[in-house]
């Protein structure tokens, strides 16, 4: 019992030894503890965002506490949130957050990574059709081969990645979106999987799109190998999300 007021008091002390900045980082980064698979408990990603939006206020510190918020944003719409009107409302807030720092910071590239990332997850819950009104489909293109231009292994391909995406899950429709493919989702796709460590997420999807191309056998290998991986320290909660994804997957063929 002494032992764990102690360990509370340090913390305590650590706390209010920090800024607001460092106070986000330290609750996002326990943004897994007490988590069931891929279900969050909610309370650190919401301790994390409410000291970056503190932080969001501060000169020296806003371009971090954007790109703290976005990565919160996307946790929590993604694994700490019980439904869709949920997630709308997390993803919507994160997409219009990011709109105004990718231009104010041009640079960043991490913060024009995570601005792709919450609007794929915005266009995954808002439907195809919102995303088309939105041109959500070129805008992740455009951006993507800015990713690659800036540096291709940032993320481990997470350039190559997004664009792999974008033409995988975008519907081709004639005379206004007209360039997705198939093949060239599996190409930057296996681009991406080769560039770094190879992410659960890029082998599940990359997994889908050799499926949609007839490649059964050689999808079926990608699956089994993230079915049977065991997560990671760094992010198990987004490989669990990959290793359900893959085992329901490999259902479908049984």
């Amino acid at each position: 019992m002494a032992k764990r007021g102690l360990v509370i008091c340090v913390w305590i002390a650590i706390l209010f030894g920090q800024s607001n900045l460092e106070k986000g980082h330290f609750a996002y980064e326990r943004r897994a503890e007490g988590s069931v698979e891929d279900k969050a408990n909610p309370k650190f990603l919401n301790e994390a965002i409410h000291y970056y939006l503190l932080a969001l206020k501060e000169s020296q510190s806003e371009a971090d506490a954007a790109m703290g918020l976005m990565k919160s944003y996307y946790y929590k719409g993604k694994f700490a949130v019980d439904n869709e009107a949920e997630q709308k409302a997390v993803f919507n807030e994160a997409k219009q957050l990011a709109s105004i720092y990718i231009n104010r910071y041009p640079d960043r590239m991490d913060i024009l990574y995570w601005y792709l990332t919450n609007l794929g997850s915005w266009a995954e819950v808002y439907g195809i059709l919102a995303a088309a009104r939105e041109g959500v489909a070129d805008q992740m293109k455009i951006h993507a081969l800015k990713i690659i231009e800036m540096d291709p292994h940032y993320e481990d391909g997470g350039g190559y990645f997004i664009l792999g995406v974008v033409h995988y899950k975008s519907p081709y429709i004639p005379f206004f979106l007209s360039w997705p493919d198939n093949d060239e989702a599996v190409k930057w796709l296996e681009k991406s999987v080769n560039t770094g460590k190879g992410k659960p997420v890029q082998v599940v999807y990359l997994a889908q799109a050799l499926i949609k191309d007839g490649q059964k056998e050689r999808a079926i290998a990608l699956l089994n190998s993230i079915a049977k991986m065991t997560p990671s320290k760094d992010d198990p909660l987004g490989d669990w999300e990959q290793i359900k994804k893959a085992k329901a997957l490999l259902k479908e063929f049984e």
